[in-house]
């Protein structure tokens, strides 16, 4: 067997975890390869609803080996408390490991986060300012901690005396900020390291191993394929290396890339954002608002609880996502949500500059050019919460998604309509 990945098609909050939740049933191994503590996953299953941030979201299956890979940054504050906050709701986490060759989200990364985006001003990326960012330059810079040195006392007091001189002038001669005591500092990581030590291993081994004895195992990104370094909407993107794309599972997880044998794109019946950056089909009018607080599960972000940016689908955004992640397969999500509409609109292309656009645009200059050339599909004013079967949706919602999956140009095998693990059609 090989592994498979799930990714998010849109600029993240697609409904990823409620799909590896689904997913996973299928899978001996759910690993998460990127991405840090910025990117929720909400769950609603018959435990109830919870919202991981580090977690892979396979945790709810007791028998299957929950992983977090080396391509993620820990924060290990955060990833203690949802531990116990899982433990005391009656979910194992005896079978959860975290790589030792992950990044450690240490306590000065926040602030550089903060003081950093307020330096931006009017061009502030808009990020979650839990220091995600300036851990994955510490990476890029041969300047982090990872989890390995964190349950070690000589190697952590080494990394330590080396890297916080570095960081105590940046925050003090350029931001004016109070700096960090080094023995504080150890004493306070050497004491989160002492209590994830038992959750620490060599990832990537238990990985090519499983696959090794022809066992399935399931790749869950964070955040969206349009929120990727390169491919995406720069400078509004995230920092995480290895990317979200499919293409930064194998490296995230310490596998080769053929070993990966499939990619399910998860996108959203419509478009939602978070943050800063351009978003051609956002509506800023009473359609909007009715979108975000439409359905069960109402768009607000499960990791700040900032309220997303609403609008149509965009199939260009949506293909172009297809295309870089060789996506085999797409879930569509949130079908339910567009049951009140009496009409619904899809971007099929763009103006810019007085042009037609059937492509998306590389440079965000032209993207906050860019118009939506809209095309209207019929609604159906009827609930599908309780559909289960592609041919008991209503006509018209049947013609929805054979059209999303012809502006796609992949099959749409999933369709979700609600959030419990049971309210899904599979195809």
């Amino acid at each position: 067997m090989s592994a498979f990945v799930v990714i998010g098609g849109q600029w993240g909050d697609e409904g990823k975890g409620r799909m590896v939740d689904l997913l996973a049933q299928d899978a001996a191994i759910i690993a998460r390869y990127s991405a840090g503590d910025n990117a929720g996953h909400t769950i609603i299953n018959h435990m109830g609803k919870f919202a991981l941030h580090l977690v892979p979201a396979g945790i709810f299956y007791p028998e299957k080996l929950c992983l977090i890979g080396n391509g993620v940054v820990v924060n290990p504050a955060v990833l203690l408390a949802e531990i116990e906050q899982l433990e005391s709701r009656g979910v194992g986490t005896k079978n959860l490991f975290v790589s030792d060759r992950a990044q450690v989200l240490m306590p000065y990364h926040p602030v550089l986060d903060v003081v950093e985006e307020e330096a931006r001003g009017d061009a502030a990326i808009g990020t979650t300012k839990r220091g995600v960012g300036p851990a994955y330059v510490d990476k890029v810079a041969r300047q982090g901690i990872r989890m390995g040195d964190l349950i070690d006392p000589d190697a952590l007091r080494a990394r330590l005396e080396l890297v916080l001189p570095v960081k105590n002038r940046m925050l003090q001669g350029m931001y004016n900020a109070e700096p960090f005591d080094l023995e504080e500092l150890l004493q306070q990581s050497l004491e989160l390291g002492c209590k994830l030590k038992q959750y620490v291993r060599d990832t990537g081994a238990i990985v090519r191993e499983a696959i090794g004895r022809g066992e399935k195992v399931l790749l869950e990104g964070a955040q969206g394929a349009l929120l990727d370094l390169d491919a995406g909407t720069y400078p509004y993107v995230t920092s995480s290396a290895p990317p979200p794309q499919a293409g930064g599972a194998a490296i995230g997880i310490g596998i080769g890339p053929t070993q990966i044998e499939r990619v399910i794109g998860v996108y959203k019946a419509y478009m939602t954002r978070v943050g800063e950056g351009p978003m051609p089909t956002e509506l800023l009018d009473e359609t909007g608002h009715i979108l975000r607080g439409a359905g069960p599960a109402p768009e607000f972000g499960a990791t700040t609880g900032r309220p997303r940016r609403c609008g149509w689908f965009d199939a260009l955004a949506s293909r172009y996502s297809v295309q870089v992640n060789g996506v085999t397969g797409a879930a569509l999500t949130r079908l339910d949500v567009l049951d009140i509409f009496p009409a619904i609109q899809l971007c099929v292309a763009y103006e810019i500059d007085g042009e037609r656009m059937e492509s998306f645009p590389s440079t965000t200059a032209a993207l906050e050019r860019a118009t939506p050339i809209l095309e209207e599909a019929p609604g159906w004013r009827e609930s599908t919460a309780g559909v289960r079967t592609f041919d008991d949706l209503p006509p018209n919602a049947q013609s929805y998604v054979k059209r999303i999956e012809e502006l796609l140009t992949c099959p749409v095998d999933i369709v979700s309509v609600g959030p419990e693990r049971d309210q899904v059609i599979i195809r």
